[in-house]
């Protein structure tokens, strides 16, 4: 349950931020007549890149069933720095109010990444390298 309620997180996670953060880069007057106007293009720009591709790289592990306890830190504290940014700058009259939206948006990726990190232990059970993924050099050789 926690394996599939995680990889349906990455995913969902994944490809709304994959779209939102294209979107400032896509198609900038849309983006400024929904959530205001900007003082720096730059910045929104570049912020809007890297939303993007945390959300590919979310989509990607969630579609390939790799969703490593690196991948759920992802998701989970660029959500919650997101949303918790996004109040902030909103309570100082920073940014529009239509920013609390996010918030919403972001509150179930939070609670599945929550859900999903319950009874499973954060650490990473050791594994051998499957050899066939490896180049030669990084084979794993057992102790002999």
């Amino acid at each position: 349950m926690g394996e599939r309620l995680a990889r349906a997180a990455a995913v969902g996670q994944g490809a709304f931020w994959l779209a939102s953060g294209l979107w400032p880069l896509v198609h900038y007057r849309s983006f400024e007549a929904v959530t205001g106007p900007k003082q720096d293009d730059w910045l929104v720009k570049t912020i809007g890149g890297l939303i993007a591709i945390v959300g590919a790289t979310l989509t990607v592990a969630g579609l390939r069933r790799r969703v490593t306890p690196e991948i759920r830190l992802l998701g989970a504290a660029s959500a919650a720095a997101l949303a918790a940014a996004d109040v902030w700058f909103v309570r100082r009259g920073r940014i529009s109010k239509v920013y609390l939206l996010d918030v919403v948006a972001e509150a179930p990726f939070l609670a599945a990444w929550a859900v999903a990190g319950r009874g499973r232990g954060q650490r990473a059970e050791p594994t051998i390298p499957d050899e066939r993924r490896l180049a030669p050099e990084e084979a794993y050789v057992p102790a002999t």
